[in-house]
């Protein structure tokens, strides 16, 4: 998200005007702003975490709980106020770290399996949606937005009678991401907090633009196309599309602390505070927000672990079905920057391992809170770090802190021990 090249990045281009930095915020759910913490105290010390006696601990011989703990110390040595990590082996065997704190001038610590805001984490929950859908014969990859939403995607070269659901999964639509505003300074951030948009107000304003490329011929990252999915899935089975996802998905599998706020500004207990640290360098308590946009889920490590590893595990679809959510496409350029070596499937990322072979996830952020994710092919293996605050001072900072979460994923997977940052 923050680039360090001249190319400028999806989120943090280095001469982005602030309208457009809004707007790129909210590409690949990280909405972090291209701005900046020149100096960011953080109080008390990490802390690794003990789980219940009924609750074993992992005893592979590789990456263990001093590896964790190096690790969440090491992001929040950047200035994040507070991290929580969770690796996942199996039932009952979880890794837990936390480091920094709760509350920005407090010695709260923070919770080990607090709540935070996932933002577009939640994609891949709609997509496994989607694909079941496909498997029950309701609705096909190939279908047209047309053929569900007619005239919906229409004006300014827009087309929905060319453009596919598998496009809108894999973003390669060419429908122009939306143009919701954001904020870059505290104070649009407390002018802005409350507004909400439906699926169709967002749809709604990408029409105003021109397509950024023929469908099917490039890759750009595009919440609109998933707030159409969202209305695809009520037309096809009318229901709310949040209730196909409660049914098939969350309940299924005992996710029950993953739920969507709605218009609540605040997140359930426990949970950490979140902070954007704005380019001005002002650090700034955003934990009281609504979400722009419907599909804003709020989970934990726990539940974010559970997903993953029953979704690659082969709980949720059936293999042929999960072959064609992990059929993926080359992400543009600038998301290189983010996501090297990344490929996007449907509603899924591929990213490279350092020993080799590859992980899934789909990270996401927003309202201070900047969660990365990941679950080896066999769903064996799965890790989950959440952070409640996102560096916005500069594109260097913001890509370290991408970089150190991202480290942190990988050494996890890999099961690579004695590793706290990567050089």
């Amino acid at each position: 998200m923050r680039l360090t090249t001249p190319t400028p990045a999806p989120h943090h281009p280095h001469t982005s005007p602030p309208d457009r930095t809004s707007r790129q915020r909210r590409r690949i759910g990280k909405r972090w702003l291209t701005a900046v913490v020149a100096a960011l105290v953080t109080a008390g010390a990490a802390a690794v975490i003990q789980l219940p006696a009924d609750a074993r601990e992992s005893t592979a011989p590789g990456y263990g709980q001093d590896d964790l703990r190096r690790d969440t110390d090491a992001i929040r040595a950047l200035g994040v106020t507070g991290v929580q990590a969770r690796v996942t082996t199996g039932p009952g065997r979880d890794l837990v770290a936390t480091s920094g704190v709760a509350e920005a001038g407090t010695d709260r610590p923070v919770p080990r399996n607090g709540y935070f805001r996932t933002a577009s984490t939640g994609k891949a929950f709609v997509a496994a949606v989607v694909l079941q859908l496909v498997d029950e014969g309701k609705l096909a990859l190939d279908d047209t937005v047309d053929r569900w939403l007619p005239g919906l995607v229409d004006g300014n070269g827009n087309d929905g009678r060319r453009i596919t659901i598998r496009q809108l999964l894999q973003h390669t639509s060419g429908i122009h991401d939306d143009d919701l505003p954001g904020y870059t300074t505290a104070q649009e951030y407390h002018e802005r907090r409350y507004d909400t948009y439906t699926s169709r107000q967002i749809v709604a304003r990408a029409m105003k633009h021109r397509p950024d490329f023929p469908p099917g011929t490039g890759w750009s990252y595009s919440n609109t196309g998933y707030a159409l999915l969202d209305m695809v899935i009520e037309k096809a089975t009318d229901r709310p599309w949040h209730q196909e996802v409660e049914d098939r998905v969350l309940e299924p599998l005992g996710m029950d602390r993953t739920y969507l706020p709605g218009s609540t500004p605040t997140l359930r207990r426990p949970h950490a505070n979140g902070y954007q640290v704005f380019p001005s360098g002002q650090r700034v308590d955003v934990t009281a927000l609504v979400l722009p946009d419907p599909g804003g889920y709020v989970s934990t490590t726990a539940d974010a672990n559970r997903f993953f590893r029953a979704l690659l595990g082969g709980e949720l679809l059936p293999r042929a079905r999960l072959a064609e959510m992990q059929d993926t496409v080359r992400v543009d350029e600038e998301t290189q920057v983010l996501w090297p070596g990344g490929r996007y499937g449907l509603g899924l990322v591929n990213r490279p391992l350092s020993c080799g072979g590859s992980y899934w996830s789909h990270e996401g952020g927003d309202g201070g809170y900047i969660t990365l994710n990941g679950a080896t092919d066999d769903g064996s293996r799965a890790v989950t770090v959440s952070m409640s605050t996102a560096l916005g001072d500069s594109p260097d900072n913001a890509l370290r802190q991408e970089k150190a979460a991202s480290d942190l994923v990988d050494h996890a997977l890999c099961d690579t021990p004695g590793h706290g940052q990567d050089s």
